[in-house]
């Protein structure tokens, strides 16, 4: 069943490579702590704050093994003041034999306090 599975991180600076450590990092828990496989992969989509424009977080997820063949997609996200400055949010989409209760959403760093609704780490 395709599942949407969400997470975001914060950047300590605006450089490509802690954009790209970051989108690596999150991607990658979000993966293994849903017991996703790549080939289960639908799509990947990512926004930024308008404060990170070194680089886009999929360039950092194509340097993985295995992400040349999954649809990556960044967007950038409208400025709102007071919302969370150098953040990385995600949207996964993935065939997953799980319920929506079942899904762990993962929200690292600075982005911890995002959504304190979810049953988070």
């Amino acid at each position: 069943m395709l599942r949407g599975i969400r997470g975001a991180i914060t950047v300590n600076e605006n450089t490509k490579e802690e954009i790209w450590r970051a989108a690596q990092l999150l991607i990658t828990k979000i993966l293994s702590s849903n017991e996703v496989s790549l080939e289960n992969v639908g799509a990947i989509i990512f926004s930024s704050t308008n404060d990170l424009d070194s680089a886009f977080p999929t360039t950092g997820l194509r340097q993985l093994p295995g992400f040349n063949f999954v649809p990556l997609f960044d967007v950038q996200e409208t400025f709102v003041e007071g919302s969370l400055p150098r953040c990385i949010r995600v949207l996964v989409l993935a065939d997953v034999q799980k319920t929506p209760a079942e899904i762990h959403h993962v929200y690292l760093e600075g982005a911890q306090n995002l959504r304190p609704d979810l049953n988070l780490d």
